[in-house]
């Protein structure tokens, strides 16, 4: 090969060097996704939108609460968001969402998803956010043990799951983590949906949430809001739509 050709093949392979690295640096990170569960569960809620996400080249942590005040819950997400040691996005569901209101303050987190969850205002509680809408079914359904309270199976087949199968109800009822008392002294400190966008997904057939009071909370939240005719459990019941509101929230961070 004389030097003409030499000098040809090297420009060739230069260029495209060149323009795969163009490429590869163009290619936006995308944010782990992390997703904190509510009282009476666990991690496993997630099941059926973590395999997709994972599909989809998304790096995914579900936190486990320990579900024995807001200080140790927020602790554990923190935790979690120093694991993923870049952008995320908080998903929280139930009283993940007075979790991750509180965790979301952190730079690291670039947008809210909220799943039929709790989206307090500074100084509110469970309580006097309850206060804005009729009371559900789910307290009649509660019971205390050992310091704990826990969930009866008939509150999750009437209450909390009511649109799941026999199994995926035993299932729920199986693997939920019992409550502190304390966890309903938590006070709300910090807003993290007053400075990043939200997303909020209303359950329209919620029987632990009244539908109206997360109504209110997604519209003074700003937040992109979906509805599904879905129970308490809208990740279980109606995963793909879950999936596509989280998705979406995930795209508008990589743009």
């Amino acid at each position: 090969m004389n030097s003409l050709a030499l000098l040809l093949l090297s420009g060739a392979i230069l260029s495209i060097s060149n323009s795969e690295a163009q490429t590869k640096k163009s290619d936006p990170v995308k944010p782990t996704i992390i997703l904190v569960h509510g009282l009476w569960a666990d991690g496993s809620s997630w099941s059926k939108v973590i395999p997709s996400l994972v599909a989809q080249g998304y790096k995914v942590i579900s936190v486990q609460n320990p579900t024995t005040s807001l200080e140790n819950d927020i602790a554990a997400t923190q935790r979690a968001i120093a694991l993923a040691g870049g952008d995320v996005i908080l998903v929280g569901h139930s009283w993940g969402g007075f979790v991750i209101t509180e965790a979301g303050d952190n730079p690291q987190v670039k947008a809210l998803v909220y799943v039929a969850a709790y989206a307090p205002d500074n100084g509110e509680t469970i309580s006097s956010l309850s206060d804005k809408a009729a009371p559900t079914q789910l307290t009649s359904f509660l019971q205390a043990e050992g310091g704990f309270i826990s969930l009866t199976k008939e509150g999750v087949t009437k209450a909390f799951a009511n649109d799941l199968s026999a199994q995926e109800q035993e299932l729920v009822f199986s693997v939920q983590q019992p409550t502190s008392p304390e966890v309903f002294k938590g006070v709300a400190s910090k807003v993290a949906w007053k400075q990043k966008p939200s997303w909020y997904i209303v359950a329209s057939e919620d029987k632990t949430i009244n539908p109206d009071l997360e109504r209110l909370m997604a519209q003074r939240a700003k937040a992109k809001t979906t509805t599904l005719k879905s129970s308490h459990v809208a990740m279980l019941s109606k995963p793909n739509q879950v999936l596509e509101v989280i998705l979406e929230a995930a795209k508008h961070v990589t743009q």
